[in-house]
């Protein structure tokens, strides 16, 4: 069995049809793509995505929905990679950048003018159920 990598993703939208995305720079997982990272070995999904907002965006983030999961077993890297995907309205702070990339609010119309990660279309329509 392979070993599994455990990471997870929100997507913080406001009621004008706007929703936070990062940028990523990292050549990993380059491109537009939803703030989030690995789940630490002491916390829970959702204590991880509280952690991880901060973290990237300089949000607190609460009152997160799940809405689904998407899992990778096709990395070339020996791992499977399962993230589970959160969403909230419900949060507060100033948006600030990170070494991960911009983040920044864009509506959907936007989002063909930045090169996307991988699976970030298949991520977007879970997250905007």
């Amino acid at each position: 069995m392979k070993p599994i990598k455990l990471t997870m993703m929100c997507m913080v939208y406001k009621n004008d049809g706007s929703f936070l995305v990062l940028n990523r720079v990292k050549k990993d997982w380059p491109g537009l793509t939803f703030p989030g990272g690995h789940v630490e070995d002491d916390e829970t999904m959702y204590e991880a995505c509280i952690r991880e907002m901060k973290e990237e965006t300089g949000l607190d983030v609460k009152n997160l929905e799940n809405v689904g999961y998407i899992e990778w077993n096709d990395f070339g890297d020996g791992i499977r990679h399962f993230s589970v995907l959160f969403r909230t309205n419900d949060f507060s702070g100033t948006i600030k950048s990170s070494k991960e990339g911009e983040v920044f609010f864009i509506k959907e119309e936007d989002i063909k003018k930045y090169p996307l990660s991988n699976d970030f279309d298949k991520i977007y329509e879970l997250m905007k159920r």
